[in-house]
Formats: structure tokens, sequence, C-alpha cells
């Protein structure tokens, strides 16, 4: 099942992180440095929302829609500050204050973020973005 969806460009980020865990060496490492299930919920400049997954407690594997278990962080933002944020151009710490990203969750906000910014540099490196 393609992570992809056209309507939000920024989703083939999803690809490239599925890809860059799929080693086992960075899955492991991916794990270790986030110990949590991300959720993500991207609004494209429609208005349509569509959610993603990122388990980096067991799993870590990337999957389409809601998390099988609870989230443990949520991020609502839009596709363009994902993509942004994917692509280095944005750090989260950065959206977060400007209230262009939003967190939810049992993990201290500020830290939840950064610690998919290494995640999400390893996404970059695969993605067009």
């Amino acid at each position: 099942m393609s992570l992809k969806n056209d309507a939000f460009p920024s989703s083939e980020a999803f690809e490239a992180i599925s890809a860059a865990l799929s080693n086992d060496a960075e899955r492991k490492d991916a794990i270790k440095t986030g110990g949590a299930v991300f959720a993500f919920e991207l609004t494209n400049d429609k208005g349509e929302k569509e959610s993603w997954y990122l388990d980096l407690k067991e799993s870590g594997k990337v999957g389409k829609g809601q998390p099988p278990k609870k989230a443990d962080v949520t991020l609502a933002l839009s596709d363009e500050n994902f993509g942004k944020l994917v692509a280095g151009k944005s750090k989260a710490q950065t959206l977060f204050m400007s209230g262009k990203l939003k967190i939810k969750g049992n993990v201290m906000k500020e830290l939840a973020a950064t610690k998919l910014e290494p995640i999400l540099a390893k996404a970059k490196t695969q993605s067009k973005l």
C-alpha cells in the first residue's frame, strides 16, 4: 500500500521515511532515538485532512491513517509546512512557536518534535522535497 497521496505533495516523505527505516540498523537507531508513536495530521491547501503515523516505539513502521495503538504524540500542521520540515527549510520548534505546528500528547512539546528531526533528515536524502 502506497503511503503517498497526490493531494498531499509532501506525503512522499512518508515513503522516504519508510525506505530509510527498512534498514535494520537505521530502524533500531530510530526506535532508540524516537521512543514514541507519532501521528501526523496534515491539511492541504484545499482544507482536506489526511493522517499518517510513525511507530518509533516498537515496530519502526510507517503507516497511513491512525496508528494501531494510541499515538504518544500527534503533530498537526499543513502539508506545505510538513514539506518544509522534511526538506530542512524549517525547524519543528520554529513552526511550533509560530503556531504552525500543533502538538498533542504526553511528551514534552518541544522535545517531541525535535526527536523527529534526525529521522526526517534521513527522509530528506531519499525524497525530492
